[in-house]
């Protein structure tokens, strides 16, 4: 390991950023040196000009890779290298605002039904009672899950924060038929090896719920994640609420799901249906 992937790497960790922050950072920042075949510390603003054009150009990556790649070079020369220059050299794309896609609640039923097996199904049913995020649900424990109080504990999401969500009473009982199969000591998921299941095994139970199904949406286990939020607005929770559960940091992230919200759509009337009817 280079001396300067040693300091970035102990920067991070002084900020206490997640592993797979600094994991993504390092590889992105090893991706631009090797570009060049040049240590980043011969590299200025002309090199990072014309690999952002590169990626876009001629690489055509995906926006999320773009914006890991000006947040990791931005870290390591405003950071860790010290750089006088203005950081806006290195600037953020912009990005596009999409819609989440948002199953009804008879699709979710379907989905869930569709699961093939016990452990997918309790597995699915947890993220989307819950609003979890993929390595949520997949990391949950035993003790997370607190019956008494009505509430799991998400330890360490996104942003390394904790959080209490809501726990149904009708999730409680479909734990408790797994729990009697499956019998699980320590991870409330666990895998082969004992360790909790990956994010990867989550995503193949939903896809394949999906599949089973018949659901002709684009459907992942964010999908669950933005479908419960909707749900929620369109059954009269207000949106800081949400927020709080879905451990978002900023307001305006959850707002979104207002827009897409069938009870904030059909609070107005269209102006069609305002006009008079002619003769």
């Amino acid at each position: 390991m280079t001396p300067l992937r040693q300091r970035m790497i102990e920067d991070m960790r002084i900020r206490n950023l997640s592993p797979r922050t600094i994991h993504c950072y390092v590889r992105q920042v090893a991706r631009f040196a090797e570009h060049f075949g040049r240590s980043p510390l011969r590299l200025g603003p002309e090199e990072i000009r014309a690999y952002q054009h590169y990626l876009v150009d001629e690489r055509r990556v995906s926006e999320s890779r773009l914006v890991q790649t000006v947040a990791a070079l931005r870290f390591l020369y405003q950071i860790s290298l010290g750089r006088e220059w203005p950081i806006r050299f290195i600037p953020f794309p912009r990005q596009r605002r999409r819609q989440p896609v948002v199953l009804s609640p008879e699709e979710v039923a379907r989905l869930l039904a569709a699961a093939a097996g016990l452990k997918p199904r309790a597995v699915l049913t947890t993220a989307y009672a819950a609003g979890l995020r993929t390595g949520e649900v997949s990391r949950l424990r035993l003790v997370d899950i607190d019956s008494s109080r009505g509430v799991i504990r998400v330890e360490q999401g996104k942003g390394r924060k904790d959080r209490l969500v809501m726990l149904s009473p009708r999730l409680v009982e479909a734990l408790r038929v797994y729990w009697r199969a499956y019998r699980p000591a320590e991870w409330l998921f666990p895998g082969p090896t004992g360790q909790p299941i990956t994010p990867r095994t989550v995503l193949r139970y939903c896809k394949r719920a999906a599949t089973a199904a018949g659901l002709d949406k684009h459907v992942t286990l964010y999908t669950l994640r933005h479908s419960f939020a909707t749900h929620l607005h369109e059954a009269g929770a207000d949106v800081r609420t949400i927020q709080v559960l879905l451990g978002h940091r900023s307001l305006s992230t959850t707002a979104r799901y207002t827009h897409i919200s069938t009870a904030t759509l059909h609070a107005a009337p269209s102006p069609l249906d305002l006009l008079p009817v002619a003769d």
